[in-house]
This record gives structure tokens, C-alpha cells and sequence, in this order.
């Protein structure tokens, strides 16, 4: 039997999370987003709700608690339904966080979880995205090649989050045995850092291009040592979180929408009692829901390592793509031209959804 119902714990963090989006993260969504930048402070509140140290092991230094994909989709939802941009820059770190609790030795636990659960920011992006059209694991550009007891790393990541300051990059790289993550420090030789020139949406998330050009590494910086990782897996967290993230996003201009329809007055009667602006309504919701239980289903298998997770991930992104576009679009429709202003958040939204459905990250469950 298939059970939505959430956790004690899991209702509790998204009742919490939904007042610190709706009362810190929206009010303060279009000027960061004109800004194009994320406040220190936003960096700083996100770090003190512990969502990256929580599900860090005790022996770690963390909180002990479960590392639950499930509990991340939540998580991001609540965030991406106060504003997107932000809520990726709090959970970013934890890319690189959580592909170590999955797929570290116990070494690499050891050398770098610690760091995460301290009261200050720090940060580690997973440099995944390459330039190609139809990024996928099994046809990465950046190789790694085995030299004597160690690694060459050669190829360029673009889009990586918090690139101007990470102090690690997880970057994702093809090699022999089909593809492979390694822990890259920042001042590594051959590895150069340059700004993104900017995206459609999420900008105020520092983003840059990564450049690896014959970067050696020890034998010990392959992620999960000679077992390796599930990069498929990876991967898949990262679209799912995104995914999750859209849905939020979704549902808040849905809900943006709803008391604007009934307040509209056109042609003697509020526009929501109009059947196609009420039908369009009806269907925002529908498919808020409809995409949630898509991605929880996804992250559920994922979480449980199901056989049919691949698919249900696959299924998820599809939808989630098409239809969190067609419900920013619809409710920038509704408010007419003056969607298009930037007096409302409508046109911010709808470039943050398309974000969100076209990059593989920022963030994941």
C-alpha cells in the first residue's frame, strides 16, 4: 500500500518552513531577485535551521537524524513556495553533503562532514551541469583517467552554485567504468573558477563555470573509493530536488492568483466567476497536487533504492516541467498585462519555473 501521509517530524518541519518562507524568504523575493544577489543574512538564517546538519551521523558532529530524500522533497517544496532563488541557495551546500552521506568512505565522512556542523555557512557545490544539449550521466564531457595511484580530471561544469566561494567542488566526471564523483578542492591546480555571465532565472544565486584542465588528484578524492557511487541516482536526486522546489513554486502563484480572481471585477462580475478563468484555477490546483505526489512517490523510491525509482523519477521530471511552466504562465494570464510587470512577482516566477525545469540542480533530495 502506497502511504502519503507524512511523518510527525516531516509535518513539523513543513509548518515551520512554510511561515519562515512566507514571512522571510517572499517578502524579501523581488528585491533580492532586482538585487541579484542573496543577503548574507538570508545565508545565515537558512544555516541556523540546521536542514543540512540534521541528517549529518552523531559521529560526524551533526544531528543524527534519518538522511531521508522524502523529508528533502518537503523541505524544498516549503522553501520554493517563498521564493526559489533563496530557498536553493539555503540547500545547496547539502548536495554536497548528502552524496557524501550516501556514497562516502568512511574516511571522506570523517575529513569532511564535520565542517558542515558548525554555526557558520559553509560551503560545497556539486558541479553537475555541463554545456550540452541532453546533459546525461552516461555521456559526460569532463573525464577522469587513472595516473598511477591517483585521478587526471579534464572537462568544464557550468551553472555550479556558490562556484565564487565553495571551498570543495563534487564534480562528476566520466571515466572507465562508466562515471564517477570526486572531491575537488578549490585550490587545485588546473582548476579555474569564472563567474556565469547570468541565466533566465534564479539570479540571485552566484552560479559559475568550473574549469578543469589536467587537475591531479589522489586516489583517495574518487567518492566511495573503489565501490564508487551511483552517479544515475545522483543525478536523479538532483532533478527530483528541483522538481520539488517547482512545486512550491507553483503553488504559491496559485494561491497568488485565487484572491485576485475573486476581487477582479470585469464587465460587472469578479473575472473568477468567469468559466474559463475558473476552470483554469480549478486545473492550477489539480496539478499542484497531481505533480506533489509525483515527486513524493519519486523521492520515496529513491530514498528506499526501489528497482522502479528510475522511472518514477523520469514520469515526475516530465511533468513537473510541462505543468509548473503552463501554472506560472496561467497565472501571469490571469492578472493580464500587468503580470508582466515587475510590480508583482508573476514574471520573477514564471523565469524562475523555467529555471528550475531546464537545469539538472541546484539542489536535490
Amino acid at each position: 500500500m502506497i502511504d502519503f501521509d507524512l511523518t510527525e517530524e516531516q509535518a513539523m518541519i513543513r509548518e515551520s518552513l512554510q511561515g519562515f518562507a512566507a514571512e522571510v524568504l517572499a517578502p524579501q523575493a523581488r528585491a533580492v531577485d532586482e538585487a541579484g544577489a542573496i543577503p548574507d543574512e538570508v545565508i545565515q538564517q537558512g544555516w541556523a535551521l540546521g536542514l543540512i546538519a540534521a541528517a549529518i551521523p552523531e559521529a560526524y558532529g551533526g544531528g543524527g537524524g534519518e538522511r531521508s530524500c522524502m523529508t528533502n522533497a518537503v523541505i524544498l517544496e516549503a522553501l520554493g513556495g517563498g521564493c526559489a532563488s533563496q530557498g536553493a541557495a539555503i540547500m545547496a551546500p547539502g548536495q554536497f553533503v548528502n552524496a557524501l552521506i550516501d556514497f562516502g568512505t568512511e574516511e571522506q565522512k570523517a575529513e569532511h562532514l564535520p565542517r558542515f556542523t558548525g554555526s557558520e555557512p559553509v560551503f560545497a557545490s556539486l558541479a553537475l551541469q555541463e554545456s550540452q544539449f541532453g546533459f546525461a550521466a552516461e555521456a559526460l564531457r569532463t573525464t577522469a583517467r587513472r595516473s598511477g595511484n591517483g585521478w587526471v580530471l579534464d572537462g568544464e561544469k557550468r551553472l555550479v552554485p556558490f562556484g565564487d566561494r565553495a571551498e570543495h567542488f563534487l564534480v562528476l566526471a566520466g571515466d572507465a567504468e562508466g562515471a564517477s564523483a570526486f572531491v575537488v578542492p578549490r585550490d587545485a591546480k588546473g582548476l579555474t573558477v569564472t563567474p556565469e555571465s547570468g541565466s533566465m532565472g534564479l539570479k540571485p544565486l552566484p552560479q559559475a563555470k568550473v574549469t578543469l584542465e589536467s587537475v591531479e588528484l589522489p586516489g583517495s578524492a574518487r567518492l566511495g573509493g573503489d565501490a564508487g557511487i551511483d552517479a544515475q541516482k545522483l543525478l536523479n536526486q538532483a532533478r527530483i530536488g528541483a522538481c520539488a522546489m517547482a512545486v512550491g513554486l507553483s503553488r504559491q502563484a496559485t494561491d497568488f492568483a485565487i484572491p485576485y480572481a475573486k476581487e477582479r471585477v470585469a464587465f460587472g462580475e469578479p473575472i473568477g466567476k468567469k468559466q474559463s478563468i475558473a476552470f483554469m484555477l480549478a486545473d492550477m490546483h489539480i496539478e499542484c497536487e497531481s505533480m506533489r505526489w509525483m515527486v513524493w512517490k519519486a523521492a520515496s523510491l529513491l530514498e528506499h533504492d526501489d528497482p522502479g525509482a528510475a522511472k518514477a523519477c523520469v514520469l515526475a521530471q516530465d511533468y513537473v516541467r510541462r505543468k509548473s511552466i503552463k501554472i506560472a504562465d496561467d497565472a501571469l494570464q490571469i492578472f493580464g498585462g500587468h503580470g508582466f510587470i515587475r510590480d508583482l512577482p508573476l514574471e520573477m516566477w514564471l523565469r524562475n519555473a523555467r529555471t528550475l525545469t531546464v537545469l539538472d540542480g541546484p539542489v536535490s533530495v
